[in-house]
């Protein structure tokens, strides 16, 4: 009878996590936005590893941290290691009956452009639930339990920013030098497309683009603009329809293509929900229609 050697003796899972998110990402402070903790618990997990391996893998520099050499051999090997135990855990999530379909996307497009499309979503797929999650950084599908990720990057598809507004405020707009005497709305993420938008349609129109205030949430910036409270620079895709219903009206006609499109990536992992993939054709086909029912914002 063949007597199988013990397994080697391992860190704290924690402590093992921490290292590697912090070595991978080159940084403690991500590590925490990654791990979901803050940037002293990632320190004192790094220091946990290091006392248990009695040397250690981070040199501490005056501009911050830089892996040894033994730490950065080893990293590639840690990495897989967590791939495979994520793919593993996913892969048990198979077993669920019936559970839902888990869905990142970006907050504006989780509102503005999904929601209004679940209805007739559910309807496609009768008996399917979905799980929506709204976040500002695209999630790691190897590392994270979802099965599509909606936000704006490199895309098939196309979109175009242009000024929005209210229709009474829009009768006072008859050219872009109009746009002096009104508040420009901002998303504090999308904070130059005003001057990127006024390059391209006014660049002699001498308006001050970072003026008005910025809003954390595209929705918040939108509700002020539905409100009558200024120009906000809107994404077709995002107000497509409340310029169709006439909501929001576009005072001058030059729309801006962008680099990025909404675009729309599946998980490869064995763990994805079985219908992980004709979601994701069916959200495709329906980015080039509007949505049945516009939701009121």
């Amino acid at each position: 009878m063949s007597v199988r050697p013990p397994r080697p003796r391992l860190p704290a899972l924690n402590a093992l996590r921490a290292f590697e998110a912090a070595a991978r990402l080159e940084s403690f402070a991500k590590a925490a936005d990654e791990l979901g903790v803050t940037p002293g618990a990632v320190t004192q997990q790094v220091r946990q590893f290091e006392a248990w391996l009695g040397f250690p893998v981070f040199r501490r520099l005056p501009q911050g941290v830089v892996l040894t050499d033994a730490a950065r051999e080893a990293l590639p090997r840690l990495t897989r290691g967590f791939d495979m135990l994520g793919q593993g855990v996913q892969a048990l999530r198979v077993a669920r009956p019936s559970r839902p379909l888990a869905i990142a996307a970006l907050p504006c497009i989780a509102q503005l452009w999904l929601s209004p499309r679940l209805p007739a979503l559910q309807q496609a797929f009768a008996g399917l639930q979905v799980s929506v999650a709204a976040m500002e950084e695209v999630p790691d599908l190897r590392r994270e339990p979802y099965d599509l990720t909606l936000f704006y990057g490199p895309s098939s598809g196309t979109d175009a920013i242009l000024p929005v507004c209210a229709p009474a405020l829009a009768t006072r707009l008859a050219t872009p030098a109009d746009l002096e005497r009104e508040t420009l709305l901002h998303d504090a993420v999308w904070r130059h497309d005003w001057a990127r938008w006024l390059s391209f349609a006014a660049p002699d129109a001498g308006i001050d683009a970072a003026r008005g205030p910025a809003f954390s949430l595209y929705s918040l910036a939108l509700d002020a603009a539905l409100a009558g409270a200024g120009v906000l620079m809107g994404r077709l895709s995002l107000i497509g329809p409340l310029l169709e219903t006439g909501r929001l009206v576009a005072p001058f006609p030059h729309a801006m293509p962008t680099p990025d499109a909404l675009a729309i990536a599946c998980s490869s992992s064995s763990g994805a929900h079985r219908e992980r993939q004709a979601v994701l054709d069916w959200l495709s086909a329906a980015q080039m229609q509007p949505p049945q029912s516009p939701s009121r914002i």
